[in-house]
């Protein structure tokens, strides 16, 4: 497998070393990836990086998959279709990560956060802003299943 970089000149590579770097002194991480048209909206390619998250980060890593929309000099793109973005989530869940969300799409449910042990709602998003939280230090108020964070 190898994943590279295709929306811009950056290298790909020093950003997964420090991914790694990151997750191995325990600092919270989440990534968001965004799905241009065209550029990176393959499920192949996205099923390789979620493979990859999985594997070398975990599968309690939260992943965002954010909309696209045509600014500046990709103007001439559409923005990111819904359906999309709900594929690469259905793709991310079935290779096993957990925390896995979808971005600039007002009021989706794959905003919210699941507990991926009993499966309940415990974070409601709108937006930026929190509707229900359903933690307890840290953990899901209905089975206990610790969810990763920042709380405090």
């Amino acid at each position: 497998m190898r994943l590279r970089s295709i929306s811009c000149d950056g290298e790909l590579a020093p950003v997964l070393e420090s991914l790694k770097v990151l997750k191995q002194r325990k600092v919270h991480l989440e990534i968001t990836n965004l799905i241009i048209p065209t550029k990176n909206d393959g499920m192949t390619q996205i099923r390789e990086m979620c493979l990859w998250v999985k594997r070398e980060l975990g599968s309690d890593t939260p992943v965002h998959f954010s909309r696209f929309y045509p600014l500046f000099r990709l103007k001439r793109l559409p923005p990111t279709p819904v359906r999309t973005l709900e594929e690469a989530h259905a793709v991310a869940m079935s290779v096993g990560l957990e925390y896995v969300y979808i971005a600039n799409v007002p009021s989706h449910e794959a905003a919210n956060t699941f507990c991926p042990k009993c499966g309940k709602m415990v974070i409601q998003r709108t937006g930026y802003m929190i509707g229900e939280m359903h933690l307890e230090g840290g953990r899901c108020e209905y089975c206990g299943k610790p969810i990763p964070g920042i709380w405090a």
